[in-house]
């Protein structure tokens, strides 16, 4: 970008760490008139068994685009808050950054401070929308850009781009969807605000929902839930924190499963054979036969590869 070019170029910050975020820097860094000063990013931290340090998805591509990189531990702290503000931004935009922003730093940029949220605002506010969307069976949702305040997502907002949900998506495959969707948003929308030509809408009161960060626990399969849900349990919960059982054979990672017609006379919460492979009897209709499973310690494996291998996983799991 020419001197003359950046002096008129909006100055803007990036807010962001996961990978959801990345494809949505690289859309703000393409944007004509805009200049990307800096990114605030998660610090690196140790990741995996053998406790790697690791930088973010987003510190990762910022270092690629050569974008200096702030990581403070928490951007409420006064050096945090004085090392932005000194970046004196025109504009601010965020996407799964992690981290509640104080109101001394949202009232910094006057373009606005922005945030892309993956789902249908006010339903799936907080830090795991693309789970929930998933484990509540959503048939549709969507990315809204919103203006960003000290509530959690409660912000006015700016313009939505609907997002497709199919029967088979694990939060994987819907987090990189809904990154594509997440960039083309602010591509198209970025400049009519800029412009004045978006006006913020205040959201809805009705269908408010609030999600929390996912936690290890979360993750065990409760046998006597209905069979579906137990089934959309496994696709949101990808990678983390996934889903497991207590078997007689030790703990067991289920990757993926379907449901499947089954019959009356078995205890809920066992194990079973179905035909060749595993299934669990649980709560509701039918059963969830389990596909690809993993025993802790172990490398993936097919149900039926699991059965014939350890046959003493036939049997109640332990609660």
């Amino acid at each position: 970008m020419s001197g003359a070019a950046a002096e008129s170029a909006v100055r803007t910050v990036f807010f962001g760490s996961g990978s959801f975020a990345v494809p949505i820097l690289d859309a703000l860094v393409a944007m004509p008139g805009l200049q990307v000063v800096a990114v605030v990013s998660a610090p690196d931290r140790p990741s995996g068994r053998k406790a790697v340090v690791t930088a973010t998805p987003v510190t990762v591509r910022a270092r690629e685009l050569d974008l200096p990189v702030l990581q403070p531990v928490r951007v409420r702290h006064p050096e945090a808050v004085e090392a932005l503000s000194a970046l004196a931004p025109d504009l601010v935009v965020l996407a799964d950054y992690g981290q509640l922003i104080p109101r001394v730093l949202l009232d910094l940029p006057p373009r606005g401070f922005l945030n892309l949220h993956p789902s249908s605002l006010p339903r799936h506010r907080g830090a795991a929308p693309i789970p929930a969307t998933i484990r509540e069976g959503d048939a549709e949702s969507a990315v809204s850009l919103m203006i960003v305040t000290e509530g959690m997502d409660e912000g006015p907002i700016v313009a939505t781009a609907p997002l497709e949900v199919r029967p088979d998506d694990t939060a994987v495959t819907l987090e990189a969807r809904a990154a594509g969707v997440a960039a083309e948003l602010i591509r198209r929308a970025l400049p009519e605000w800029l412009a004045g030509r978006l006006v913020a809408c205040p959201q809805g009161t009705e269908g408010v929902t609030v999600t929390r960060p996912l936690r290890r626990e979360d993750g065990r399969l409760n046998a006597a839930a209905d069979v579906v849900a137990l089934e959309r349990q496994i696709r949101a919960y990808q990678p983390w924190p996934g889903s497991y059982l207590e078997t007689q054979v030790g703990r067991l990672i289920v990757w993926r499963a379907t449901v499947c017609p089954g019959e009356a006379g078995c205890d809920v919460a066992a194990l079973v054979a179905e035909d060749d492979g595993l299934a669990l009897v649980a709560g509701g209709e039918g059963r969830l036969r389990l596909e690809v499973v993993q025993l802790a310690g172990k490398t993936r494996m097919t149900g039926a590869e699991l059965r014939r291998g350890y046959p003493g996983v036939i049997g109640k799991c332990l609660v």
